[in-house]
């Protein structure tokens, strides 16, 4: 072996050492945030997974069930009415939310006295405590003649008293409201980002061929938006089918429990999982859940690839 030859064998045994110590310092930043993702999310699901085939009530040995958690779940009619209230939900509060909060993102990006303070106050149900935002809204909505809404209904539109979040009847629009009211100023200042972005001379060029309001809108505001619509809409998507906290809140009651006509899917697993204490079927639940989220990702996203390619 030549002089030559030893020194590049060694350049290379130290170039790949300080590779090494390189690699090992990145790991290092990593490796923190990594660990904890592993713990208390990735592990957590895996276990999730392989126990929606089993039957375990936290105490007893683990039994080998196959299916039959998720026969069991759908033969029950509470977690066919959550899975049924959940949809409808979804249904309601992601376009009602996505058309409120685009309208008012509009509105606050105009030249209006006092917009600083509107965009506010919009955007403060959002930050606001749920437990504080829930126990005035109940009071302004509470069952009661002296509620302040219910006084509007009879003295203004003469219309009979609402039980609102009591009544089987209205809880789940109640619900709905709810939500609407408290997220909409979220995605009101998303779209606000989403309007500064547009290129102002696209509205000027569209004046100069002779577009008015409306015209400006639908043929530069919304397709400028549509990366943001996309966002919006996924992400309303996905906190629609994981809602759990306003449910509890609202229609929870003083022991908790919820009927038929408001549970929701999230609410189902806790109730399964720590007060019936079926962790089967809890799990087989979540897995449910996190088939029809995928699936409705999966969806939203190749109908994305699908018009950007058009």
């Amino acid at each position: 072996m030549t002089a030559a030859t030893t020194v590049k064998s060694v350049s290379v045994e130290e170039a790949n050492r300080r590779k090494l110590k390189q690699a090992l310092v990145a790991y290092s930043f990593i490796a923190p945030n990594f660990i904890g993702f592993a713990i208390f999310t990735l592990g957590p699901i895996i276990l999730a997974m392989i126990m929606a085939f089993m039957e375990w009530d936290g105490s007893n040995p683990w039994k080998f069930v196959g299916i039959q958690n998720f026969v069991t779940i759908f033969s029950d009619d509470r977690f066919m009415a959550s899975l049924k209230n959940t949809v409808i939900y979804s249904i309601f509060t992601v376009p009602l939310t996505l058309i409120i909060a685009l309208g008012l993102a509009i509105l606050l990006n105009q030249k209006i006295k006092g917009r600083n303070f509107f965009r506010t106050v919009t955007f403060f149900p959002y930050v606001a405590s749920l437990v504080a935002v829930a126990a005035v809204w109940n009071m302004l909505f509470t069952p009661a003649k002296g509620g302040v809404i219910n006084q509007l209904l009879i003295n203004i539109f003469h219309v009979p008293a609402l039980k609102w979040a009591a009544s089987p009847k209205t809880v789940l629009m109640t619900i709905i409201m709810f939500s609407i009211w408290k997220n909409m100023g979220y995605y009101m200042v998303i779209y606000l980002a989403g309007l500064q972005n547009i290129n102002t001379e696209l509205y000027e060029a569209a004046g100069l061929d002779g577009a008015n309001v409306w015209q400006k809108f639908k043929y530069v505001t919304v397709p400028q938006l549509k990366p943001t619509t996309f966002f919006v809409i996924i992400m309303l998507t996905i906190n629609c089918f994981k809602v759990y906290d306003i449910v509890y809140m609202l229609a929870g009651g003083s022991n908790g429990v919820i009927n038929k006509s408001a549970i929701v899917l999230v609410y189902y697993i806790y109730e399964e999982a720590f007060r019936n204490w079926n962790l089967g079927i809890a799990s087989a639940g979540s897995l449910v859940l996190f088939a029809i989220v995928l699936a409705i990702t999966i969806i939203q996203f190749s109908g994305e690839k699908n018009y950007a390619n058009d």
